[in-house]
């Protein structure tokens, strides 16, 4: 049975055709039941979600991001240090420093590349939530690209073409260009550490076939030569990160932003690192591996 937005008393507004929803008419500190039956839909539907104006403790942010499902510990930051204290599932993505000069997150200033966080894992996680404490005055957007319109626009021709065919998702370095905890580096997509995974999907509520390519650095197309998997990669990322298929996402002080790391990918502009940009993060674990689509080319 639907839910009903009005009942609820929610709005939805969609961001783009391709991705992204606002929904406004809820406090996330204090969701009813039937308000999340419809925030549950409008994610599978929009597979973005932005809240604004909100106002969470670490409990409520934890309380809410459990209503997905099981959280993931936060890993370990950049500056070594673990999380928010008593908050394990909560992670700093922040460009600010301690009174000893040291970050109190990750990320820093920089750009962070197109990417799908933590495909490299055998079952990456569901979703991923970032909440705005504090954002600088420009720069530091957060753009989402939708994978089903990405696949959607993609000519029949290579449709076929990547129909069964599987991407190693790089695990050497994060979308900041950091090299990960105990890999070694390395610039071979051929023999870099990673998780193959199906280039087309399923989204497992809403059946759409979904492009999922991770992110570009490192990526290898199993099976193929080099050179033939880099142009097939190269003509894929061309058609995905298309402005027709992004919505981009200036941050203001209490955003909410929501998104289905099975259907999306996402960027962060960079900003000036003399201002402050502070954000928590949770992430709900993955259900199950990604799906391949396997009826997804056929004419």
């Amino acid at each position: 049975m639907q839910a009903d937005p009005e009942a609820a008393g929610v709005t939805i507004r969609p961001l783009t055709p391709a991705v992204g929803a606002e929904i406004a008419g809820v406090d996330l500190a204090d969701l009813t039941d039937r308000q999340f039956a419809v925030i549950t839909e409008a994610f599978d539907r929009h597979a973005g979600l932005l809240f604004r104006d909100q106002a969470l403790t670490p409990d409520d942010l934890v309380a809410f991001s459990r209503r997905w499902g099981e959280l993931d510990v936060a890993p370990v930051m950049e500056n070594g240090r673990t999380a928010v204290p008593d908050y394990p599932e909560i992670y700093i993505v922040s460009n600010v420093k301690d009174a000893d000069g040291k970050p109190i997150g990750s990320l820093g200033a920089g750009e962070a590349v197109w990417h799908t966080d933590m495909s490299y894992l055998p079952s990456p996680p569901y979703a991923s939530l970032l909440y705005a404490i504090e954002v600088p005055p420009s720069g530091g957007d957060t753009s989402l690209c939708g994978m089903k319109a990405a696949y959607d626009s993609l000519p029949p021709e290579l449709r076929e073409r990547i129909a069964g065919l599987e991407i190693k998702h790089d695990g050497t370095y994060n979308s900041g260009g950091y090299l990960r905890a105990g890999v070694t580096a390395s610039d071979d997509p051929m023999h870099s550490v990673g998780q193959a995974h199906p280039a087309v999907c399923r989204h497992p509520a809403t059946g759409d076939a979904l492009l999922y390519l991770g992110r570009r650095r490192n990526a290898y197309v199993v099976g193929l030569g080099l050179e033939e998997s880099e142009r097939l990669l190269d003509q894929l990322w061309d058609y995905a990160v298309r402005p027709a298929h992004t919505y981009r996402h200036r941050w203001r002080v209490g955003d909410v932003l929501l998104w289905d790391n099975r259907a999306t990918m996402h960027r962060r502009d960079p900003f000036d690192a003399t201002a402050r940009r502070l954000m928590q993060r949770t992430q709900i674990k993955g259900r199950s591996r990604p799906r391949a689509a396997v009826d997804a080319g056929a004419s």
